[in-house]
This record gives C-alpha cells, sequence and structure tokens, in this order.
C-alpha cells in the first residue's frame, strides 16, 4: 500500500485504507472516497491533488492525500 499521493499523474489505483481520525475519515467518504473503490490522479495544482472517484472530479490537499492508501 502507498498513499494516494505518490501515484503520478494519470494513474490509477484501487482504495484499501482510509487513516485518520474518525472525522477525517468520515469526511473522505462523504466526499467520495471508501474502501474498494478506483481512483485516478489527474493532475497536482497549488499543493492540492485533484482525482476522479466516482465519476467526480475531487481536490483533495496533499495532507488528506496521505491518509489514503492505494
Amino acid at each position: 500500500m502507498i498513499p494516494l499521493c505518490a501515484l503520478g499523474d494519470g494513474e490509477n489505483g484501487i482504495i484499501k485504507k482510509i487513516g485518520g481520525k474518525p472525522d477525517v475519515k468520515r469526511h473522505l467518504e462523504d466526499i467520495g472516497f471508501t474502501i474498494g473503490d478506483d481512483v485516478c490522479v489527474i493532475t497536482e495544482q497549488n499543493g492540492n491533488i485533484i482525482v476522479k472517484v466516482k465519476e467526480t472530479r475531487v481536490a483533495v490537499s496533499k495532507e488528506m492525500a496521505m491518509k489514503i492508501y492505494v
């Protein structure tokens, strides 16, 4: 397992684990990050990582991306 931020532009992964405190986990699940789902890194801009998850583009900070393992 590697953190989401370790993937490069255009790389895909399957979410294996979501770390962090319960409120952080809940927030990530609310915006579409659930274990077992596919995720694709689109690009990195201004310290944020833009990903495609559940047919939606979402921007997360590098700090949040470190809590998502693929």
